[in-house]
C-alpha cells in the first residue's frame, strides 16, 4: 500500500525559508520519479518539482525556478523540498505524488494533474 506522508509546513515571513519533508512506503521508492505540487487558495492545484528515479537534472515550474530545490534520499525514502525566498503567492497547501513512473511527465506536460498517489498535504503559509 503506497503512503506518503508530507510534513515541514509552517508559518513563515517572506524572505523566509522551509523544508518540507514527504515519507514514503509501500513501493521501491529508488526506481520512482516524485513530484511536488502546491495548491494555493482559490486556484487549481499545479505541479512545482519533480525529480526522477536517476535524473540529475530535476524539472521546476518557472514560478519557484531559483528558490526551490527538490531532493531525494533513497536509503530514507524520503524525498525534500527546499524553499528559499518565499513570498506570500507562494502561501498553498503542498503535496507530494508520485504515479510510479522512472522519468518526470512534467517535463513534457507542466500541467500534468494526474498522479496515481498523493500525501495528504501539509500548508506553508507566507507572511508579508
Amino acid at each position: 500500500q503506497v503512503q506518503l506522508v508530507e510534513s515541514g509546513g509552517g508559518s513563515v515571513q517572506s524572505g523566509g525559508s522551509l523544508r518540507l519533508s514527504c515519507s514514503t512506503s509501500g513501493f521501491t521508492f529508488e526506481k520512482f520519479a516524485m513530484s511536488w505540487y502546491r495548491q494555493a487558495p482559490g486556484k487549481q492545484r499545479e505541479g512545482i518539482s519533480c525529480i526522477g528515479s536517476g535524473d540529475l537534472r530535476p524539472w521546476y515550474r518557472d514560478s519557484v525556478r531559483g528558490r526551490f530545490t527538490i531532493s531525494r534520499d533513497n536509503g530514507e525514502n524520503t524525498v525534500y523540498l527546499q524553499m528559499n525566498s518565499l513570498k506570500p503567492e507562494d502561501t498553498a497547501v503542498y503535496y507530494c505524488a508520485t504515479d510510479l513512473r522512472g522519468v518526470c511527465i512534467n517535463y513534457e506536460h507542466p500541467d500534468y494533474d494526474g498522479m496515481d498517489y498523493w500525501g495528504r498535504g501539509t500548508l506553508i503559509i507566507v507572511s508579508s
